[in-house]
């Protein structure tokens, strides 16, 4: 037990048994400051300061006193005016605002949309809309100009009141990490002074929210981090519970805060495991603090997460051009649908849809395009998009004796039933569904589906067996129901099933969906089950009121599952060159810009580009804190101790938590198969920004007061001097560009160049 208590102490130096002295705390100081004092070298506590003094004159003795309340409230203020400056004065729509305005436009008519995010920011996008007066009639046009009644300028203000935020989180999280008023200010003066911030907090986009959501998960980290030794107080609920709330807001903006949710999630294992080892801690203890970390960072973010899909669902009640990525069911609860109008039970001579049930599913859809290869017959695809190319009509089989049973002359219906065979007609072809034993383009092992002959002409491969799995509001499955019924469809001379696996084909197929017959006969395989969507028959009635029910849990599970994969379906085409897109390897040293619209003499143009001076130091000190680690554990290998152990402790623990934010939000770029850009590494950026003064006061914390002013101020003035030389890029260049090349540094930027 013994040598539990003291396994922090360094060798030969044994820890004073006077009781410590506490006076008033310095906020101006920070840990290193007494960097040398062998009074307090092992101390865990924070180095007692003298007394504060404050000024004769009552004004600058306020300031001194309330300093804790005006700082982060003057640089809020600073990044309110450069965030707010001249933000309006391009009156088009530049570049992503293009998509997210569209989606903000959605929520305020209530029609439902699809994209691959999380719908949170989108929605604080629509609420920006309503405060600006918006009814969402613009289009959103890439380029257009906004019209009269769109404020677009409020919209705006709206997005970058999130990114002024990012400011003084930058400074309360580097005082919560320890470092001086001089560090935490150089920390949040260079978030306030890159370009690449700015640039992007203007403008109609989710980057703003995301970034401070994410800044504020750290933030309530670190304050949760403080305030370990006040277990199951007030205060540590309250901020293990902030943690909490905050990651379940980044992650409902998009799934880039799934980052930071492993971020703090390594940071909590981390500390369970150190408790592990404290054998004076109860299990029952112990065991509490399981619960409050599962229940506030595992159930609370889930939570907020679904409450946002529920809001989503709630807020888009009308059909819209997102309906296609939705279950049958969730569609039929939209207002304005056909649906309602769906005849019940499926019969020959109906005119439907069908659409996939896997997750991210399309409809069944087929254009007069034929394959490039293969049997060179007409296209059948899983297109997400509702056009008369998804209409097919169900036909007696090939080769059958007596046509009259399917189709009798007394004008009956002879409804489709388990086990019956059928023929799919393409309505706008007259083609026939149909596959033989020829490879499918992209998935060879299975077998082409194609649409082949017509009315009279085709063969016994034109037959599909249907085969009833089950039905999600009858319990009798004889007959196949609109909406309901889930269904195989089984090629009756090949054996194989209809299937769409969410294979994207080629330019050539329009980068629609793969629909194979499948060999393995994966009966339980829900890309091979189908299901009616829209249905047509005039000798039959509507369905009645209510016959259409779907479950939230479902709907949530099927949008997410429809969201990843069309995120993983964003993939670099090596058909198409696109100038916006970068690499990871060009992030970290800005050795890329980004051009946000037309570069006309006639417009205003942005150029996303981060400052050098904030970008290049930041990549440099993560470099250098992986260098000084190793070399202090080297040194302690060899039993030689250049920190104490609160020192090391802090140095290891700060730096750890920058570099590991860092490596989370960079590092996972490498292997994603998906077209990437520039301003996917702002996230990353942050925690790297924070390792620059972090770093500066470590290895200045030797010096002179004299000597860190010194330092600090060269950091200073570097970050502005270079700011305002390339504020122009962030605030817009007007006329020639090539007025501006003195700015074109790095010959990858494509700043003046085309």
């Amino acid at each position: 037990m013994e040598n539990l208590k003291r396994r922090h102490i360094a060798p030969d130096v044994q820890p004073s048994t006077s009781p410590p002295v506490y006076q008033a705390y310095d906020a101006s100081t920070s840990l290193y400051d007494n960097y040398g004092d062998e009074k307090h070298k092992f101390s865990k506590s924070l180095p007692p300061q003298q007394r504060r003094v404050y000024s004769s004159n009552k004004y600058i003795a306020f300031c001194q006193k309330y300093e804790r309340a005006l700082i982060p409230a003057a640089l809020t203020l600073l990044a309110f005016w450069t965030r707010f400056r001249n933000i309006g004065v391009s009156n088009i729509v530049v570049w992503d605002e293009a998509h997210f305005g569209k989606f903000g436009s959605h929520y305020l008519k209530h029609e439902f949309y699809f994209d691959v995010h999380p719908p949170l920011g989108k929605m604080l996008v629509g609420l920006s809309g309503w405060l600006a007066g918006y009814n969402g009639s613009f289009g959103f046009e890439s380029g257009h100009k906004y019209p009269d009644n769109v404020n677009y300028t409020a919209m705006r203000i709206f997005n970058a009141f999130w990114g002024s935020l990012l400011v003084p989180l930058a400074y309360l999280t580097a005082r919560q990490f320890k470092m001086s008023q001089r560090a935490s200010i150089l920390a949040a003066t260079m978030v306030l002074l890159d370009t690449a911030y700015l640039c992007i907090s203007r403008f109609i986009l989710l980057d703003s929210m995301l970034m401070f959501f994410t800044c504020l998960s750290l933030y309530c980290m670190s304050v949760f981090n403080n305030c370990k030794n006040e277990a199951f107080s007030e205060k540590w609920w309250l901020w293990l519970s902030s943690t909490g709330f905050s990651l379940g807001c980044v992650l409902s903006v998009k799934w880039v805060g799934l980052f930071v949710i492993a971020l703090v999630g390594i940071n909590t294992v981390e500390e369970l495991w150190e408790m592990l080892g404290d054998l004076q801690m109860p299990k029952k203890t112990y065991a509490a603090h399981w619960m409050a970390r599962i229940l506030c960072l595992i159930c609370l973010p889930a939570a907020v997460y679904l409450f946002s899909f529920a809001m989503h669902f709630a807020v888009l009640y009308r059909s819209g051009p997102g309906d296609a990525q939705m279950s049958s069911l969730f569609q039929a609860r939209l207002a304005g649908n056909s649906f309602d109008r769906n005849p019940l039970e499926l019969a020959y001579g109906s005119k439907l849809t069908i659409k996939n049930y896997g997750y991210g599913g399309g409809l069944l859809h087929s254009h007069v395009q034929t394959f490039p290869e293969g049997s060179k017959q007409q296209q059948v695809t899983c297109y997400h998009y509702k056009d008369d190319n998804n209409h097919w009509i169900v036909r007696p089989p090939r080769l059958i004796s007596d046509p009259s049973e399917y189709e009798p002359e007394d004008g009956s219906i002879r409804f489709v039933k388990d086990g019956d065979t059928v023929r799919l007609m393409h309505s706008s072809t007259g083609r026939n569904l149909h596959s033989h034993p020829l490879a499918a383009p992209i998935t060879s092992g299975q077998w082409e589906v194609s649409a082949y002959g017509n009315e009279t002409v085709g063969d016994i491969q034109d037959n599909w067996k249907v085969e009833i799995v089950d039905d999600l509001t009858y319990k009798d499955k004889e007959r196949v129901r609109s909406l309901t019924t889930r269904f195989r469809l089984r090629h009756t001379q090949l054996n194989c099933l209809l299937a769409a696996n969410n294979v994207v084909l080629p330019q050539w197929g329009f980068k629609q969906i793969e629909v194979t017959c499948d060999k393995r006969n994966r009966e339980s395989d829900p890309h091979t089950w189908w299901n009616v969507e829209e249905h047509y028959n005039d000798k039959l009635p509507a369905a009645p009121k209510n016959a259409y029910k779907s479950k939230f849990l479902h709907d949530f599970w099927h949008l997410n599952v429809a969201m990843w994969t069309s995120n993983n379906a964003l993939i670099p085409d090596p058909d198409k060159e696109d100038i916006l897109s970068s690499t990871p390897s060009e992030w970290p040293l800005a050795s890329v810009g980004l051009r946000m619209c037309g570069w006309g003499d006639d417009i205003i143009k942005y150029y996303l580009l981060g400052n050098p001076a904030v970008w290049w130091p930041s990549f440099a000190a993560l470099l250098i804190f992986l260098a000084t680690t190793g070399f202090y554990l080297t040194r302690m290998q060899r039993k030689i101790f250049d920190l104490s152990n609160a020192q090391w402790d802090s140095f290891l623990y700060v730096g750890k938590t920058l570099f590991l934010g860092w490596f989370l939000h960079y590092i996972p770029f490498y292997i994603m198969g998906r077209v990437t850009y520039l301003h996917h590494y702002f996230p990353a950026l942050y925690f790297s920004i924070l390792m620059v003064p972090f770093l500066l006061e470590h290895f200045t914390a030797n010096t002179s007061n004299r000597t860190r002013w010194i330092v600090f101020g060269a950091a200073y003035a570097t970050v502005i001097l270079v700011f305002i030389y390339f504020a122009p890029v962030a605030y817009g260049m007007s006329g020639p560009i090539s007025k501006y090349k003195g700015r074109h540094w790095l010959k990858s930027w494509n700043l003046v160049d085309n």
